[in-house]
């Protein structure tokens, strides 16, 4: 699979997500969980600290650390994938790091974690809940960790942008993605099936 195939990254995840309610679980759940991940990761040592002149120009409760490095590959890559969608992700990307680093900074750790902990739990268990119950699939970060967790928050959005406005990233995009969710889906029944034979 290509790093930046737009189509197959949207076809393996759509394989996974055809049940409208699933989709729905997963567009409920999936943001409150990387924001809430952003905000453990704001607890991790900061990689460089700005000058006192940069500190004057940015809020010093923004920490450079691993969720600053998370915030930028993620926002980096959907821009990457697609410019317009991606770069729309992206701001929503950042604004979850601006706003989980306010949270974590008045929260502080010990209640940060106990916080993160039960949204995690909560957004987790619905998602295998909306894979176990609706989709009789199991979750995609199963077959790819990486792409589940890393594209998940970019397919959210995505798909509510197909749904409400018809975004397409180009056309017959989603047409293509169809007929491959379609053959993907076709090809999981069919070794269900002689797995049951």
């Amino acid at each position: 699979m290509s790093l930046l195939d737009l189509e197959k990254h949207f076809a393996f995840y759509g394989a996974y997500h055809s049940n409208p309610i699933n989709v729905a679980i997963h567009i409920l759940f999936v943001w409150p969980l990387l924001f809430t991940a952003l905000i453990l990761l704001y607890f991790t040592p900061p990689i460089f600290s700005p000058s006192q002149t940069l500190l004057n120009v940015i809020h010093p409760v923004f920490v450079f650390n691993i969720g600053f490095i998370f915030t930028v590959f993620y926002s980096l890559f959907y821009a990457a994938l697609d410019i317009k969608a991606g770069s729309f992700v992206a701001v929503i990307t950042f604004l979850c790091w601006i706003s989980s680093s306010f949270v974590a900074n008045s929260l502080g750790f010990e209640l940060a974690w106990k916080v993160v902990l039960v949204v995690q739990l909560i957004g987790w268990i619905g998602q295998f809940l909306g894979h176990g119950l609706f989709e009789k699939r199991a979750p995609a970060l199963l077959d790819n960790l990486a792409q589940a967790l890393i594209m998940g928050p970019f397919f959210v959005i995505l798909e509510i942008l197909q749904t409400t406005i018809g975004y397409e990233p180009y056309p017959g995009f989603e047409k293509k993605v169809k007929a491959r969710i379609e053959a993907n889906i076709k090809e999981w029944k069919d070794k269900q099936q002689k797995k049951l034979s």
